[in-house]
This record gives structure tokens, sequence and C-alpha cells, in this order.
């Protein structure tokens, strides 16, 4: 059997992928939580599996999307992520003084 970890990733990944599409060049995006639900295990035997997110909702500042894990016609998990929006100018700020500081 696989742990779970594995289905909770992908649904993270699936889901701010997703939300990443919907911004502009430059604009970044963080989780802010991940809810899984586990529906059947993923063993050996389970196969290829595949993960598939879509935007629920994307606002200025957060975003929602939900994400499925599927071998085939089989659901395995689901789950939903909410996602901060970082515009660029936000990311490039720097909390450590400026070097004229020091003394």
């Amino acid at each position: 059997m696989v742990h779970g970890g594995l289905a909770a990733t992908l649904i993270d990944s699936a889901a701010g992928c997703a939300v990443h599409t919907t911004l502009p060049a430059g604009t970044g995006y963080t989780t802010t939580d991940v809810q899984v639900r586990f529906v059947r295990p993923i063993t050996r035997d389970t196969g290829r599996i595949e993960c598939i997110g879509e935007v629920v909702h994307r606002g200025r500042t957060l975003a929602t999307a939900e994400a499925r894990v599927v071998a085939g016609e089989r659901l395995l998990a689901h789950g939903t992520a909410s996602l901060l929006i970082l515009p660029s100018d936000a990311r490039t700020g720097s909390t450590a003084p400026p070097a004229s500081a020091s003394g």
C-alpha cells in the first residue's frame, strides 16, 4: 500500500497548477490549506494513476481548487486546496535591514 501522502501531494500540486494557469507572468502562489479524502487504497496492483485539478474560484488574493486522483474510471482520492496569490512585487520584498544600516 502507498502512503496517503502521495495522493495528498498530487492533489496539492494539481490544485496549485490549475490556479497557476490563471495567473499573469511573475505572480506566485502558495497553498494555505489542503483537505484530502481517501476513497480507495493505492497499491502495486492499482496501475497507472492520474490527478486532475480544476479551479473552483479565483479572486484577487485567494483561490480555491479541487483535484481528483483516479486510476481509469476509479476514484482513489479527492480534495480541495486554498491558495494565497502573491503579486510579483510582494515576492521581491526583503525583511533584511539595508546594508547601510549596519553600524
